[in-house]
């Protein structure tokens, strides 16, 4: 059966290639431990599962949709500013919204689209 190919890096301006499945070579993996990490070790643990249903009952539309004056229901809590591991980030509720999936999609894309990194010196 014959192999599918390889494919390019997705950190920006990465033009290493990959096997099929992985998202970026050995070089830029630890920049992104989001892909890397079960998501319970990134923060969303139940606590977060609790909250975050909390959060959707208290706040039922997509605040992105309603801007534009449509009224569809939120299913996804957002982080307005993305964490990025910081846990007080995480846990500040005036950094969340209501979204979408569409939307949540679309800003998040974006962001990992265009992502800014901190490195401590």
């Amino acid at each position: 059966m014959p192999n599918r190919p390889k494919t390019p890096c997705k950190h920006p301006g990465c033009g290493m290639l990959v096997e099929y499945g992985q998202k970026y070579c050995t070089e830029h993996k630890s920049m992104h431990p989001e892909y890397t990490r079960a998501s319970g070790k990134r923060g969303y643990s139940s606590a977060w599962q609790k909250a975050s249903k909390a959060y959707l009952r208290e706040h039922p539309l997509c605040v992105e949709c309603s801007k534009l004056g449509r009224y569809t229901q939120a299913t996804v809590v957002d982080h307005i500013n993305p964490h990025r591991g910081d846990k007080v980030i995480f846990w500040n509720r005036n950094n969340w919204q209501s979204l979408c999936k569409p939307c949540h999609d679309k800003k998040t894309g974006r962001e990992d689209s265009l992502p800014q990194y901190k490195y401590n010196q």
